[in-house]
């Protein structure tokens, strides 16, 4: 057993404490009640909005997510959302700066800055929160805690769907 899977185990399971998602390599401050044996989907954080309800036709956006897309975003530009096939676990989620507003999409907005989604890429995505991460190998958006998402890849970018 390595010295990263002891350090998990033998952690307070409600106290603060750094958690270290070891298939990803990343490291942050957490404050969690969830077991940490569990092997769900989530993702753990510090921001508060990650681990309340959402409703289950919604996305949540974190705050970490209005941040950087009020830097990145100009005047009547979304961040896109899709979902398609492909990626290490079948679907993946895919990312991108829009300014067109199809018949079909949805859009969720929060402090002035906004995020569309297609009724199809909803279906595979409701209930979800979307955030935005910086570590030292990557900064990227990031859809975290997919109820309909049955498990997904190390990096968080493709996953299974439940049947």
């Amino acid at each position: 057993m390595s010295f990263a899977r002891r350090l998990l185990i033998s952690a307070p399971r409600s106290a603060s404490f750094q958690l270290l998602n070891i298939s990803s390599a990343r490291v942050q401050t957490a404050r969690c009640s969830a077991p940490l044996g569990c092997t769900a989907h989530a993702r753990y954080s510090s921001n508060p909005q990650l681990h309340s309800a959402v409703p289950a036709d919604d996305l949540l956006l974190s705050q970490s997510c209005v941040k950087r897309l009020a830097e990145i975003l100009d005047k009547g530009q979304y961040l896109r959302i899709a979902v398609e096939g492909g990626g290490c676990s079948g679907f993946q989620y895919k990312f991108l700066v829009d300014a067109v507003r199809n018949e079909d999409d949805r859009v969720f907005e929060k402090n002035g800055v906004g995020i569309i989604i297609d009724v199809d890429s909803l279906e595979f995505v409701k209930g979800s929160t979307v955030d935005f991460s910086q570590e030292l190998i990557r900064s990227s958006f990031q859809v975290l805690k997919n109820p309909q998402a049955e498990h997904g890849c190390s990096c968080g970018s493709s996953f299974s769907v439940k049947l």
